[in-house]
Formats: structure tokens, C-alpha cells, sequence
């Protein structure tokens, strides 16, 4: 292993391609780089700093990434828009990966890998020395090439017409990983909450057949509450699973301590 891609390492990449299981968290309410320390404590081998669905700065998101990136952590970031000031910025501010959402076909997942990844299998704009090579200096085809395999670019599969258009997605260039956004998808089908219904059940198996057939991999978004369903989807071949979000942990653990008190016989 060259000195470059032993600093530049994508340990949730490297799990992935052993076949094994990455826990994700996922961060939507903390706002200051202790979340990561907190992660790795728990256990976990990545986090997504959740951008479409909080109001976190670019700042704050960043400096959660880089400090993730110190502990082995591997940092995504799950941007509100598919454009190059979301992504691009996330990305040289210390994101190992995004997560896009509402791509629809073959051809938006093309112009993500434009953005995401460097030539010559995508198009994004070199800005110089980076923290996740630590600031260090390095040949510039050799940096862009190590930037690429450890970059993650992970679509949300949540709309119908990616599940029509799934196997000429996940068969682009560039994309690693399909991330069902269960809750999504649901409504979109028309069985919103319905996380039993069959539908659901077939989406994951076209999605992960699919992702088989060329090598890459399915996430599990959105059944943070049913471990059963986690653990079935996960035994079809799915291998990431984002277990739910930071503010879901505490408040689940305040509740549990306040009804504990509450229960005390006096």
C-alpha cells in the first residue's frame, strides 16, 4: 500500500468489499465534532451528517467530517441538493462520501459521479491539498486516482422510477452504493408506513439482485424501529444499515431514565 492510500482509507469501503455489515449513525441534531468520538465509542464505522433534512452549517458539517476522519470513522454527508455548492464544498471540506437524493435514472447518476469523483471517471475540480491526505502534498494524478477509490457516492433509492430504472443505475461508473430510503419509497408506492407490505420486500430484492450483478452494494435507510425487517433485508444481501438518527439515541435513553425515576416506590 502506498503512503498515500494508507492516510487516505475508507474503512466502511474496505468493510464492505470483505462482505461485512457497516453500522451507520446518523446525525441530524448535534452540532459540534463530539458526535464522532461518541460514534466510534458506540461502535459504529461511519456517520452521515443528514444536510436535507436539518439546518447544521457547511461549517459544522465539515468540521465533524475532518474530526470523524481522525478516528477512523468514515464520514458522508447527505446533501439537500444534488449541486456542486452542496457537494463539491462538502467533499473538500473533509466528506469521505455524499448521499444524494431523488435520483431517477441512469443519467442523474452520471452527472453525480461528475461531481463526486476526479477524471477520468468524473469531472470534479481539483482543490489542492485536502484533509483527508492531511494538508500533505502529493503528485496530483496520484492523489486523484487514491480521491476516487475512497470517495463513496451513494444514490438514495426512494422514487419509483429509480426502482424502474435501478439495474442501468447502479451499473454507472462511479456509484458504489443504493441506499433504500424506506419511508420514501413507501409513499411513493402508494403503502406509506406499510413496512410489511410486499412491495417493499420486492424493491429490495431487485435493488440487491442488481447491485450483486455488478459488484456494488444496497444500504437500509429508514427501519431504524424494526430490527426484524433489518435483519431480513440484511440476510437478502444488503450490508449497510443507517440504525437511526442521534437525536432518536437520546431521546429513546432520557425516556427510559425519566420512566425509571418515575417508577421509584416511595
Amino acid at each position: 500500500m502506498s503512503e498515500l492510500k494508507s492516510i487516505l482509507r475508507n474503512h466502511m469501503k474496505e468493510k464492505l468489499a470483505r462482505g461485512e455489515v457497516v453500522a451507520s449513525m446518523t446525525v441530524r441534531s448535534s452540532r459540534t465534532i463530539e458526535i464522532a468520538r461518541i460514534a466510534q465509542t458506540a461502535g459504529f464505522d461511519t456517520i452521515y451528517v443528514d444536510m436535507e433534512h436539518n439546518t447544521l452549517s457547511m461549517d459544522a458539517v465539515c468540521q465533524i467530517c475532518q474530526s470523524a476522519q481522525q478516528i477512523g470513522i468514515t464520514p458522508m454527508v447527505r446533501v439537500p441538493a444534488n449541486t456542486p455548492e452542496y457537494i463539491c464544498r462538502v467533499l473538500d471540506g473533509g466528506a469521505m462520501g455524499v448521499i444524494t437524493p431523488h435520483v431517477r435514472s441512469a443519467a442523474e447518476a452520471k452527472e453525480m459521479v461528475n461531481l463526486v469523483k476526479f477524471p477520468p471517471i468524473g469531472h470534479r475540480s481539483s482543490g489542492g491539498a485536502l484533509s483527508q491526505f492531511h494538508y500533505r502534498s502529493f503528485p496530483l494524478t496520484e492523489t486523484q486516482a487514491a480521491m476516487n477509490d475512497a470517495t463513496s457516492l451513494v444514490l438514495m433509492m426512494e422514487t419509483v422510477d429509480a426502482l424502474e430504472n435501478v439495474e442501468e443505475i447502479i451499473a454507472v461508473e462511479g456509484v458504489d452504493m443504493l441506499l433504500i430510503g424506506s419511508n420514501d419509497l413507501c409513499g411513493e408506492l402508494g403503502i406509506s408506513g406499510q413496512y410489511d407490505h410486499p412491495l417493499l420486500k420486492a424493491a429490495f430484492e431487485r435493488t440487491i439482485a442488481a447491485a450483486q450483478k455488478v459488484g456494488k452494494h444496497v444500504g437500509i435507510g429508514g427501519l431504524a424501529g424494526r430490527d426484524d425487517l433489518m435483519t431480513k433485508f440484511v440476510q437478502m444481501g444488503a450490508r449497510y444499515v443507517s440504525t437511526g438518527t442521534d437525536l432518536a439515541f437520546l431521546l429513546s435513553a432520557c425516556s427510559a431514565r425519566a420512566k425509571f425515576v418515575r417508577g421509584i416506590q416511595v
